[in-house]
């Protein structure tokens, strides 16, 4: 059977049922910011980040394929081009955040200027500033998502080679302008919840995170398709073995990052610095610490040092579901002893967070992913692997 005609399964049960919790969700979220029961802007900001970050993961590992080329990207390209079709309504589910930021962040709250350090930042850290700025970072990420997306669907009409060509063309700058946004946008929203500590090595830990995320979400993804035989003939083991070799690159990365962090500031004793570690290896955050080590780090390093597990496609998705749960606890664990550091406080409206934008989120990627064919028709990495002589 050719790509052409293949059909991925029907979706349209998930989506329905996925926006329905979705949407059920967010309005109890809504419920309980407006009767004041809970953290909700700290516990939506969370979830925002998490699955904003899968959709900008998918975002960046599709340029890095079209710059690069390879049959790894061909197999889940249609996975991440569904993963940037969410970016649009991402920008719609940032605004709780907008006109929230007076409750969240300290430089917008009332007081602000009896802070020396506050003052001195005032001239970045205001709300007109701030705004403009997330929407220059929504901007870039939806122009770049727009052509991608477009020239897909031309690329699918006419198999032109130049538009492979302008894939290489936009990815390029495409690339650096996402790495430059993202930085910023990750010292907007999350690093001036600390006003008074600063790292210059944040951003690159989001890129690495999402990176890794958009990996963790590809992998079971694609393992559901192969496992209905939709793409019986096209993704074979070599497939999992070099997307199981890609993400133990980026646990890795994240891993050097997030230590050479806590190596330089523990090592420089700062006493600007210093406390920001403190709140998060006490009163119970050590053990989110501890389980980051464990479970985002040492044990998907080990077990993707194996041949054997990352071709086999159930194991790996497994590995992979445990990654992008760590995933949320890591940005849970950088955002929440910010609010909250005498004691670890895990309130219900983190899960209903979740799985509010996650359910809107699932559904509109499940909706995009099934309206072409489950693999690009013209793309020219699509060819099998060779077989072992």
């Amino acid at each position: 059977m050719s790509t052409a005609t293949r059909a991925l399964p029907d979706l349209g049960r998930i989506r329905t049922r996925f926006l329905a919790g979705g949407c059920a969700a967010l309005a109890i979220c809504l419920a309980g910011a407006l009767f004041g029961h809970g953290p909700f802007l700290e516990s939506y900001l969370v979830a925002f980040l998490f699955w904003l970050g899968i959709a900008l993961g998918c975002l960046s590992i599709l340029m890095l394929y079209h710059l690069t080329g390879g049959r790894w990207g061909a197999v889940i390209r249609r996975i991440l081009e569904s993963g940037i079709h969410t970016l649009r309504w991402m920008a719609v589910l940032f605004l709780p955040l907008l006109l929230g930021v007076h409750q969240l962040y300290p430089w917008a709250k009332a007081g602000a200027s009896n802070d020396s350090i506050l003052e001195h930042q005032r001239k970045y850290l205001n709300m007109p500033f701030f705004a403009a700025r997330s929407i220059v970072y929504f901007a870039v990420w939806n122009v770049l998502a727009y052509f991608l997306e477009r020239w897909s669907a031309e690329q699918d009409r006419s198999g032109s080679p130049w538009v492979s060509r302008r894939f290489q063309l936009l990815s390029g700058p495409g690339l650096v302008a996402y790495g430059i946004t993202m930085t910023f946008a990750s010292i907007d929203w999350v690093m001036s919840l600390d006003a008074h500590w600063y790292s210059t090595i944040y951003g690159m830990m989001f890129l690495a995170g999402q990176a890794l995320s958009a990996f963790a979400i590809a992998i079971p993804v694609l393992a559901f398709f192969v496992q209905r035989r939709t793409l019986d003939g096209i993704v074979s083991p070599n497939h999992f073995h070099d997307l199981g070799n890609l993400m133990l690159t980026f646990v890795m990365l994240w891993s050097y990052f997030s230590f050479s962090q806590f190596l330089i500031i523990w090592a420089g004793d700062l006493r600007e610095e210093i406390p920001w570690y403190l709140r998060r290896t006490q009163h119970g955050w050590q053990w989110f610490a501890v389980a980051l080590i464990v479970i985002h780090f040492l044990l998907p390093f080990v077990l993707l040092l194996s041949r054997q597990i990352k071709r086999n496609m159930v194991l790996l998705s497994w590995i992979a579901i445990a990654v992008i749960i760590m995933t949320f606890a890591d940005l849970y664990w950088l955002v929440a002893p910010s609010f909250s550091a005498s004691r670890v406080t895990i309130h219900w409206s983190i899960l209903a967070a979740a799985a509010g934008i996650g359910g809107v989120w699932i559904s509109i990627f499940a909706g995009e992913l099934t309206k072409r064919a489950p693999i690009p028709l013209q793309d020219p990495n699509i060819c099998p692997y060779p077989e072992p002589q």
